[in-house]
């Protein structure tokens, strides 16, 4: 008779989800090829995740237009859920984001990966980041989808551009930090994920949050702003036309840059490198690097 041994019953099933402590070890190997990996692909990977965040903000749009001056509520749910497809297109179709890319933090915080190569990893996918997103933008302009709808498109795209641009320097920092902790969780909970629908699962409800509440991400913004730019530039009659006069005064380059882009980078940094990655790496993997430290004096 063939009895099931006790390490057979506690060994865990192949296809179970990764526990926390698994997790975080894999979120530092992860930070560890991120950081080692050769800046041509870097760039190139972030160029890509510019675009695919900048493609759910046009998902979102097109939800969002046509449902008045102000939406919210359901719409902003429906908004949120397609707007994930932006970070699916990056963990599941692999591409460098910056904002996820803060998680590299708990690698930095184990001592597997220095500070130049933290820094360099960032500045470097920050800037790709930028050119996929406001490269997308301008794509999205030539190709007039701001005129879908009779101009409603276009009008909610410029709207969104809009409210951000009003944020206080504070509350973008703010706003900021909540919109990067929930990314940092989402790309955490993909760590547990044995299966691409594991993946896609644990990425929308996060991020859905993040949108339908109106928190700011950085990477998004360097779509949503520059394509109301460009619309600014290049069609003013538009705005003419949509009672949008006063977005001409209200928008431009210096005032995204300065006001909205930098606090909220400031803020997603803190959010996904602080409250996720640090915190994370202080619970699960700091015992490790005590021994590390330990074993070396």
């Amino acid at each position: 008779m063939i009895t099931e041994s006790s390490a057979d019953r506690a060994a865990p099933s192949v296809i179970d989800a990764l526990l926390p402590p698994a997790m975080a070890r894999q979120a530092e190997t992860v930070g560890v090829r991120k950081a080692a990996m050769a800046p041509s692909r870097v760039f190139a990977l972030a160029v890509l995740a510019g675009a695919f965040i900048a493609l759910g903000g046009v998902f979102a749009t097109t939800a969002l237009a046509g449902t008045g001056a102000a939406p919210w509520g359901p719409v902003r749910v429906l908004a949120g859920v397609v707007f994930s497809l932006g970070l699916i297109l990056v963990v599941v179709g692999g591409a460098e984001l910056f904002t996820g890319n803060n998680l590299i933090v708990m690698a930095w915080a184990s001592g597997r990966v220095t500070t130049r190569a933290l820094i360099r990893n960032w500045a470097m996918v920050y800037t790709g980041n930028f050119v996929g997103a406001t490269a997308t933008a301008a794509l999205v302009f030539a190709a007039g989808s701001y005129r879908l709808g009779g101009g409603e498109w276009g009008g909610t795209a410029v709207a969104i551009a809009l409210t951000k641009l009003q944020l206080g320097f504070v509350q973008a920092v703010a706003s900021g930090v909540l919109c990067n902790a929930l990314v940092c969780l989402a790309v955490w909970l993909t760590y547990s994920a044995r299966t691409t629908t594991d993946r896609v699962l644990a990425i929308v409800p996060p991020i859905t949050a993040f949108v339908a509440t109106g928190f700011e991400h950085s990477i998004a913004n360097m779509y949503f702003v520059p394509f109301a730019l460009f619309v600014r530039h290049f069609d003013p009659a538009f705005l003419t036309a949509r009672g949008l006069d006063h977005a001409v005064d209200a928008m431009t380059w210096t005032g995204f840059l300065a006001w909205n882009l930098v606090p909220v980078t400031l803020g997603n940094v803190i959010g996904g490198g602080v409250l996720v990655a640090a915190v994370y790496w202080f619970v699960y993997l700091r015992g490790r690097r005590d021994d590390i430290i330990a074993g070396h004096a």
